[in-house]
């Protein structure tokens, strides 16, 4: 648990952290105001508001922040003779001790800790408070510990389904493009067998059959350095051999038992990389699944594929009056395999709502098929 490192990406300072410090800083000034038992009213009151900034940082420093709430708790009593100085509000603390269990490291959660059980056994050992009030403080401590830990369990967890999924992807992948490669070695060799075999009838054939081997040599070692490319990465993407951008017509219908299916397909796709082609296909069938799932009362589902010299460009969207994927949730696994597939390639792919109603998909992926 020492070695432990810190949950990578803690979030920010957000609006609802300056909201919660812009509530309770009233609600402590108020409570030292309308409370009649309150002892050292003022002294109470200045420690309370005193302590509310240490939310701002409890995501990026938990450990500083849980230090400097209960040594600050614990030596107030030295300004009231010994009196506790806390108030009904500063249990907004126990946020404190949530972070540091979610965001904190093993060597800070384990320093966190051996200084709250410090502070509480002080506290038990000055006479402020009584053992059955020492359970009490432990058992709200430990709640807080607990929740703080399992969702940091839950998203170690989220984080490990992830990476499998993308180990399976690249696996997938790099068999992909190895068979795309063996191919271009493939015809590489077969025309230098040509080659050498009427070379003697044909003396162009020679330098025919070099052109063709130098065609495909070039493409193979674009696919080689793809592969390299992607097996460097931590993101892979999941495409799928054997599709073409031609195989899009087949999810087209008449939406009998579902919305309609509408593809159109323009411009020039010849000589499009094979993992261009299955990327698209795989972002189409994606988007038009997730569509035909999630958009409610959807009557139509256009499917729009279009290239020019430098890339291709797929638009997918509805009617529908829901979205696939609804904004203020995260991302399910079949956006975000779509999302790192386009970005794999050096394109990019958004999906988001339509202004009026429906859902919209658009990617566009170079023809080149190269990641960056």
């Amino acid at each position: 648990m020492w070695d432990e490192p810190s949950p990578p990406n803690p979030p920010p300072r957000v609006w609802r952290d300056w909201v919660l410090v812009g509530v309770l800083v009233p609600v402590a000034v108020l409570e030292g105001l309308l409370r009649p038992d309150l002892p050292w009213r003022a002294v109470s009151v200045i420690v309370t508001v005193g302590l509310v900034p240490t939310l701002l940082w409890r995501r990026t420093r938990p450990l500083p922040m849980v230090a400097i709430a209960f040594a600050t708790t614990s030596l107030a009593p030295l300004l009231t003779g010994g009196d506790s100085a806390e108030t009904y509000t500063m249990t907004y603390l126990l946020i404190l001790v949530y972070s540091l269990f979610r965001w904190g490291s093993g060597r800070g959660v384990t320093l966190g800790l051996t200084i709250m059980i410090v502070a509480v056994s002080l506290s038990l050992l000055f006479g402020r408070l009584t053992p059955g009030d020492m359970v009490g403080a432990f058992a709200v401590m430990f709640s807080a510990i607990a929740l703080g830990g399992a969702l940091r369990y839950r998203a170690r967890a989220r984080t490990r389904e992830l990476d499998q999924i993308k180990l399976l992807e690249r696996e997938q992948l790099a068999r992909d493009l190895h068979d795309t490669v063996a191919h271009h070695v493939s015809a590489m060799a077969i025309r230098a067998q040509a080659g050498l075999a009427t070379s003697e009838s044909r003396p162009n054939a020679a330098t025919d059959a070099l052109r063709v081997i130098e065609v495909e040599a070039a493409r193979a070692l674009d696919e080689m350095r793809a592969m390299v490319r992607i097996l460097r990465r931590d993101q892979p993407a999941d495409l799928a051999p054997g599709r073409r951008v031609t195989d899009l017509e087949q999810l087209a219908s008449r939406g009998r038992s579902g919305p309609a299916v509408d593809v159109e397909i323009s411009g020039d796709l010849d000589s499009l990389p094979p993992s261009v082609e299955a990327a698209i296909y795989r972002l189409a069938q994606e988007s038009v699944t997730n569509a035909q799932r999630h958009a409610r009362h959807a009557t139509r589902i256009e499917v729009r594929v279009t290239a020019d010299d430098t890339s291709v460009h797929l638009r997918v969207s509805d009617d529908g009056d829901g979205s696939p994927i609804r904004p203020a949730a995260p991302p399910g696994y079949g956006l975000i395999g779509m999302i790192e597939r386009a970005d794999l390639l050096g394109g990019t792919c958004e999906a988001g709502p339509n202004p009026d109603r429906g859902w919209t998909v658009t990617a566009v992926l170079p023809r080149s098929g190269a990641a960056t």
